[in-house]
């Protein structure tokens, strides 16, 4: 298993995560994590852990890290915006097959509210991409 492991262990947190180097060639075979580094994804800063120094390859590493997640990131925003169009199809279907008086009157002030929001925010967006090309 020890043969298996990547060098760097990336412990992901909001707005990027904790860098490890991985160890397990000592005496008891036991993987030592060793923290080297705190990233930031939004801005890209790196902060070394402690009094630890990066190497070269210690920051090319949380380079193709951050471009790496930043990537993934923006596939699972995209994803979620998808899901979310899903949801307002089941939403409408819900409101014209199911839904009881009782439930309407919960949620139709909120659904609205939103719906024009967005709606909004759309058109102006769309105008602006329009006025530009």
């Amino acid at each position: 298993m020890a043969g298996d492991l990547p060098d760097y262990y990336f412990r992901v947190r909001d707005n990027g995560a904790a860098v490890f180097r991985l160890d397990s060639e000592n005496r008891q075979r036991r993987i030592e994590m060793d923290q080297i580094a705190v990233v930031n994804i939004r801005n890209g800063e790196v902060k070394p852990h402690g009094l630890h120094r990066l190497t070269e390859t210690d920051e090319a590493e949380i380079s193709r890290w951050i471009e790496a997640r930043r990537e993934t990131l923006a596939a699972r925003e995209i994803d979620d915006i998808r899901r979310a169009v899903d949801h307002l199809n089941l939403t409408t279907q819900w409101v014209q097959s199911r839904a009881t008086d009782e439930q309407l009157d919960a949620v139709t002030d909120d659904l609205l509210l939103a719906m024009h929001d967005l709606r909004s925010t759309l058109v102006r967006k769309k105008a602006d991409r329009m006025g530009r090309g």
